[in-house]
């Protein structure tokens, strides 16, 4: 039994959501000097709160070990530039940003979004703890503080006169260990009359979709639109509009505001989205207690289509080493033995290896050379794009697989 309280509002944890078992941290790739270094591996244990049912990880590393040198950079991925482009094109129409408005984004990353306002002359400030991210988006001309974000950083901005007329955080919700303070920091720095938008992964969509690969050390937190509205009001702030996002499987973008400000009325998604989740059982605890069955056959049935394959001789190498291929490769204890090596375009990845399988990471222009049987998809949420580019692979035969929500082969 856990010891460990809500993150949110305190109670005692004792309802396990899933057990993914031990896990390293998914971002922590590893040197050629390090493979025969020992591995700090941590529990990947999910518990889901009985009173506000907020389903979080214990913080078993601080967010400074896993975020302050990380090897994320949102640039390198097509899909998710294109995605901020058409978000900052709305965003300054919907909320009548101009030169004279003030924009915040936290983990603002390499730049990938706050790009956009600049090259429009709307003033931005960009907040991100990973100093080697944040360095590449100084590069670009981005003003980036080097920090991580709470109420204290919010209070020294509002001092510094940079009280935002929009705050933007995108998959940031979910990496923040200490919730209370964080979201106490968005209100700070909120003007009055300012808005805020926030995307995170919508548990809904993980849990239908299966998609237990999302869950890793520095994700704490996995949201319902439930417990997210709970957590906003909490704090003196409400979500006046959400939108359905293909993006990263299946996410939630809430629009926030001051619980002051009447300018900005409650939508119709809010009550129908809140209606929807509590029809589906997201207000009962008995429909998160039901998700930890179907990740088991999930794993049954990625590991008995590798040994088939392997049976009849055929190679199969991976696709990318985003986190989500972590958790997955090390739950189901997938190593060298199925897979030859992974690839990945970022070459802050390329030389290193996965943590915990040691899959070594080459550059993409190596499955030409080699010629897989199998392209597995780690990151499935970008499988269109990774097809596109991958297509030729078609030319010997190669066909990609897709292991989430369950094994899918594509020719």
């Amino acid at each position: 039994m856990n010891t460990g309280c809500c993150r949110f509002c305190g109670v005692s944890l004792r309802h396990t959501f899933v057990d993914l078992g031990m896990s390293p941290l998914a971002n922590t790739y590893l040197t050629p000097a390090q493979l025969n270094q020992m591995e700090p591996f941590f529990p990947l244990h999910v518990y889901v709160c009985e009173r506000c049912f907020l389903v979080q990880l214990e913080e078993f590393a601080s967010p400074k070990s896993i975020f302050s040198d990380y090897a994320y950079f949102a640039s390198y991925s097509d899909t998710w530039l294109h995605h901020a482009r058409l978000y900052v094109e709305m965003a300054i129409e919907r909320f009548s940003l101009d030169i004279h408005s003030q924009i915040v984004e936290i983990a603002s990353n390499d730049g990938y979004l706050l790009q956009y306002f600049v090259a429009r002359g709307i003033p931005v400030l960009g907040i991100e703890p990973a100093a080697n991210v944040a360095e590449t988006a100084i590069e670009k001309g981005i003003p980036t503080r080097v920090e991580f974000f709470g109420e204290d950083l919010a209070r020294r901005l509002v001092a510094e006169g940079r009280q935002a007329d929009l705050i933007v955080g995108n998959n940031v919700l979910a990496h923040v260990p200490t919730l209370n303070d964080f979201v106490r920091g968005l209100k700070w720095l909120l003007k009055p009359h300012g808005a805020m938008t926030l995307e995170f992964p919508h548990l809904l969509r993980l849990m239908a979709e299966n998609q237990f690969d999302t869950i890793y050390h520095e994700h704490f937190s996995y949201f319902s639109f439930t417990a997210v509205d709970q957590i906003f009001n909490r704090h003196g702030l409400t979500v006046f509009d959400v939108e359905a996002l293909p993006t990263h499987g299946g996410s939630l973008r809430i629009y926030v505001r001051q619980a002051e400000d009447r300018s900005k009325p409650v939508g119709q998604r809010v009550s129908d989205l809140l209606d929807r989740e509590k029809a589906a059982g997201f207000a009962r605890l008995e429909h998160y207690l039901c998700f930890a069955e179907q990740v088991k056959q999930t794993k049954r049935y990625l590991l008995d289509f590798l040994l088939r394959a392997k049976q009849r001789g055929e190679s199969i190498v991976g696709y990318g080493a985003p986190a989500k291929g972590n958790t997955l490769l090390n739950y189901c204890g997938i190593r060298t033995d199925f897979i030859d090596y992974t690839v990945d375009r970022s070459p802050h990845k390329q030389g290193l290896f996965l943590p915990g399988t040691h899959l070594p990471i080459y550059h993409p222009d190596r499955i030409r050379d080699t010629k897989p049987d199998y392209l597995l998809i780690f990151p499935w949420n970008l499988q269109d794009e990774i097809m596109q580019q991958m297509a030729y692979i078609r030319q010997w035969g190669g066909r990609f697989v897709v292991p989430i929500p369950e094994v899918q082969v594509h020719t």
